[in-house]
């Protein structure tokens, strides 16, 4: 998925490019400086497990073209992602297919490592076990097997270590290669020159390539089953569709999903997955939607309602009408927020990243000192050699350079699979330091569906039923849920309106405007006291929300509004404050009615009567205690606010401009994925700082021990094949600790 993002204010725009040929940390940390060196870039930031580098560039100075091609030229093969105006699930689809390749590839190396390693083994058991074995005694026999090993399944290695080592960027297999180059040509030496009375180790290369391949063999399949979560929400998107018209509804044609467009006819059988979003038109059925929302009951649907791609369809024949198609449905739209996601570094990674990117010239001269140091106390060459070597192949960037992405990776696809959208690893350290939580009422807390519970005419002259009908005449034209209320309690009582002109909003304040040649107000009692209304407030009734109407300066009456609360907000608010969080209530509301919602919910901290441009500045003070404040809302009055928390949540359903600034969205719109969110989110920070500190810790200790330290008083070494070997093993057990995530309540 290439994807190309305008900025025209400051001429800057981001690119993607699937990235190949990276083995480690090293790696990364040399492809992001190859790429900031092209003039033009200003950025650059790579994923070691997606191989997806995201750079951002100025477009007078170099062409993405450009950037790909001299990538390529450095040794990692570059090209530029699918547009998203193309297929994009195409080119994932493609992703996970080259990552099958290389898994099946990593088999046969791994295979033919084997086979050669056997007969290695078998040839110097002999020598232990005093068998005679025709031919597998002969060291020539061992240095064919050497050779074999360094020329088949090694030559990559080799081939990639040089290459990377020329270009100044050494990594991983540099160091494998100076490894295995070392002890089969020092053999070699042995073998040509008696005399010098060295040993020859052919075994020594084939175990090291060996016990490699074997740890990269465990290590992608791993990785491959960290990729399980997304790959199964790719898998969602049907690749055909039944194409029906409207004259012809009886019979349809199956077209690929692809060349349906928007406003077309589609039908869907029972136990059949929906191919796009549409609008049911006809029939009724329960559609199965939790592989999206993480809801398990199905849903009813019925002609006017929405379906989304990738739900099954379970109960009945329905028929749609194309709302969105490709890349613009909600399944394309998460698949890429989850791929976006997964683009971006936790902080601690990008000191991760650092220190890789020197790592490989830091072993290199640990293994060069390593082996003067012995030289020069009087040991042998041959012993100064193999623990050199065992230096080069027991220091394991990789652990490093997967520490991170792979964690991310499980936590971001496992979250999908639930319904919550975590928008990269920077979030994912916030919520570890979350302290305090605030949440919005109205359409948070409360179902943000208001209903009309009294009409209190305050002056003489009106009746209840005028003062509904001039309210609803102004209320119809916006859409505030309890503007909606408004005009919906007038349609049940079927109220004929008036037209209104010279409408004038003022957001989470009050709306006016002229009706018969007069200005009708309405809106809270601060803002029609501004607008020189005199407003008494004697009405007891503390759990509703009022909005007060005036005609010029004249207070006519109020209108009594309750929002019920949401059946999951009292356990979800109660599990928050168990987690050791402090839970504040914000609400442009009444004083009354947000300490009388949050009398019922328990919490201790209500900000009332809050103006929507003085909500981010509440989060600002807050902040200003040291704390990290989340903040969960849904409007769009609440988008300031989002944008100034630590960590935004918001509600699927909410506003566009709520859904952009969120750094957390939860499709499914429960509150009680809040929890849910907040708990991975925490389980997936822990297990990158677990990964982290077993890659950091085992290089700290691992080098050191195969230098020899413990050698002169413990007897205590590493052959290079044993080093190879931790060194596998190391990888491993940083996927396969990201991949217990997915068994993780």
């Amino acid at each position: 998925m290439l994807f190309v993002k305008e900025l025209t204010q400051n001429q800057i725009n981001t690119v993607a490019l699937d990235v190949r040929g990276m083995k480690c940390a090293g790696c990364v940390k040399a492809v992001e400086r190859q790429l900031t060196q092209n003039p033009g870039v200003v950025s650059a930031c790579v994923n070691l497990v997606t191989e997806i580098a995201v750079v951002e560039y100025t477009p007078e100075l170099i062409k993405p073209e450009t950037i790909a091609q001299n990538l390529s030229d450095r040794g990692f093969p570059s090209q530029l992602r699918s547009s998203v105006n193309e297929n994009r699930l195409k080119a994932d689809q493609e992703l996970l297919a080259r990552n099958n390749r290389l898994q099946r590839e990593q088999f046969w190396q791994l295979i033919t490592a084997a086979v050669l390693l056997l007969f290695s083994t078998i040839g110097h058991l002999q020598h232990h076990l005093g068998w005679h074995l025709p031919l597998l005694h002969n060291i020539w026999f061992h240095w064919a097997l050497a050779t074999l090993a360094l020329i088949i399944p090694g030559r990559e290695i080799i081939i990639d270590g040089a290459r990377a080592f020329w270009y100044k960027m050494p990594n991983m297999n540099t160091l494998v290669g100076l490894g295995t180059l070392s002890a089969y040509l020092a053999s070699c030496v042995a073998l040509l020159l008696p005399n010098l009375g060295w040993e020859c180790f052919f075994d020594e290369p084939v175990m090291l390539l060996g016990f490699i391949f074997l740890g990269r063999t465990l290590e992608g399949r791993a990785r491959g089953r960290a990729f399980a979560a997304l790959s199964g929400l790719m898998a969602l998107q049907p690749e055909v569709a039944n194409l029906i018209t409207v004259n012809d509804p009886d019979n349809g044609i199956k077209i690929p999903v692809e060349q349906i467009r928007i406003g077309e006819w589609v039908r869907v059988l029972p136990g059949e997955r929906i191919p796009i979003d549409g609008e049911v038109i006809q029939g009724e059925t329960t559609v199965d939607e939790s592989m999206l929302t993480g809801e398990v009951l199905p849903v009813v649907k019925k002609p006017g309602d929405e379906v989304n791609a990738g739900t099954i369809n379970h109960s009945g024949v329905i028929t749609l009408r194309v709302t969105r198609t490709g890349s613009q449905t909600n399944l394309a739209q998460i698949i890429a927020l989850v791929e976006t996601a997964q683009m971006q570094k936790a902080p601690m990674q990008r000191l991760a990243d650092t220190v890789a990117g020197y790592f490989a010239y830091g072993v290199m001269a640990i293994a060069a000192v390593t082996l003067t140091v012995w030289l020069m106390v009087g040991a042998s060459l041959l012993l100064s050699l193999k623990l050199a070597i065992a230096v080069l192949v027991i220091a394991c960037p990789c652990a490093l350079g997967l520490a991170t992405p792979t964690a991310i990776l499980v936590g971001t696809s496992l979250g999908a699979q639930h319904g919550i959208l975590i928008k990269g690893g920077g979030v994912l350290e916030q919520v570890h330091r979350l302290k305090t939580v605030v949440f919005d009422k109205t359409g948070t807390l409360t179902l943000g569906k208001p209903t009309v519970t009294a009409c209190l005419p305050l002056t003489e002259g009106i009746d209840s039923v005028e003062l509904l009908r001039l309210a609803a005449s102004v209320e119809r034209g916006s859409n505030h849920p309890l503007a909606k209320a408004i005009v919906e309690a007038s349609q049940q009582q079927e109220l004929i309106l008036d037209a209104a002109t010279d409408y004038q909003t003022n957001p989470g304040l009050g709306v006016k405007a002229k009706m018969g040649g007069e200005m009708i107000y309405l809106g809270n009692q601060e803002w029609l006291t501004q607008q020189g209304i005199n407003i008494e407030d004697n009405l007891d009734l503390p759990q509703t929300s009022l909005v007060y109407v005036a005609k010029e300066n004249t207070l006519l009456g109020a209108i009594a509004l309750e929002d019920c609360l949401r059946s999951d907000a009292q356990t979800t608010i109660a599990q928050l404050q168990n987690m050791g969080l402090t839970i504040v209530l914000m609400t442009g509301d009444r004083p009354t009615v947000g300490e009388a919602i949050a009398s019922k919910l328990g919490i201790n901290q209500v900000f009332a009567e809050v103006k929507p441009q003085q909500k981010a500045t509440l989060i600002e003070s807050l902040q200003a205690n040291h704390q990290v404040v989340g903040m969960v809302g849904d409007g769009i009055n609440d988008a300031p606010a989002l944008a100034q928390a630590d960590v935004s949540i918001t509600l699927g359903g909410s506003s566009d401009i709520a859904l952009e600034t969120a750094d957390i969205v939860l499709i499914s719109a429960q509150l009680k994925d809040v929890i849910t969110a907040i708990k991975l989110s925490r389980a997936t920070f822990n297990k990158i700082s677990q990964n982290l500190f077993w890659a950091l810790g085992y290089n700290l200790i691992a080098i050191p021990i195969a230098a020899g330290v413990l050698l002169p008083r413990y007897q205590i070494s590493f052959t290079p094949a044993l080093a190879a070997a931790c060194m596998a093993f190391s990888s491993v057990i940083v996927v396969s600790n990201s991949l217990l995530l997915r068994y993780k309540n």
